[in-house]
């Protein structure tokens, strides 16, 4: 894999100047550009190969999760990494579902931000600490709002080896780290995973990890 095509999205310019300066010291890493809205990204999109984008939610006279559903939608193989300062629970699911691979919260340190680059850019998921336990928790207490104990549970569409490749999906494992643990291919984990997507017919990982919280299977 050759460097890592990135662009900062940010309305305030001392955090895209900052974050240039800290990624241009990146060997494997080239900054394709800086955008303060919605306009500027998908300029720079139009014109420019890009492999992610760190995108924040607020972006003055536009909206980050709009922008980011629709970069989605017109390049879908371009990852979008969340970096912002919210941390509320409806803002990480609203950006996760609109498409997002990762979301990260800035007061991460260097070394967290290059992981997660690196981990989005590959095709996995990434998702700090905080806002791992943050989305959890949400998703658990939504689980047991809507819980009815007179229903019965439904019975999984999924393999015992599906079920393995999910569970570990939902415990944060990337794809490589599944591949290990189950001792079989990254191309083969990339398969289930597809498969699970389809099967469930969920758009991403939030999707997954809320069927997982459902059946009980984290």
């Amino acid at each position: 894999m050759g460097s890592i095509k990135i662009v900062i999205v940010d309305d305030h310019k001392i955090i895209r100047v900052g974050l240039r300066g800290l990624l241009e010291r990146e060997q494997d890493i080239e900054v394709m550009g800086e955008a303060e809205n919605a306009d500027g990204i998908m300029t720079i999109l139009a014109t420019q190969p890009v492999d992610v984008v760190l995108m924040d939610i607020d972006l003055g006279d536009s909206d980050g999760i709009a922008t980011t559903r629709k970069i989605k939608e017109l390049y879908p193989a371009i990852h979008v990494l969340g970096l912002t300062m919210h941390e509320e629970p409806d803002y990480i699911i609203k950006m996760l579902e609109a498409g997002a691979s990762g979301y990260l919260l800035k007061n991460a340190g260097r070394e967290e931000l290059l992981a997660a680059i690196h981990t989005v850019a590959k095709g996995d998921s990434y998702f700090s600490q905080k806002v791992s336990a943050t989305l959890l928790q949400a998703i658990t207490h939504q689980k047991e709002a809507h819980a009815d104990p007179k229903k019965p549970l439904i019975q999984s569409p999924l393999s015992e080896r599906e079920i393995e490749v999910l569970r570990l999906i939902a415990q944060e494992y990337s794809n490589g780290e599944i591949a290990e643990k189950l001792f079989i291919s990254i191309r083969t984990v990339d398969t289930h995973r597809r498969n699970l997507l389809e099967k469930l017919q969920v758009k991403n990982t939030v999707g997954l990890v809320k069927y997982a919280i459902e059946k009980g299977i984290i």
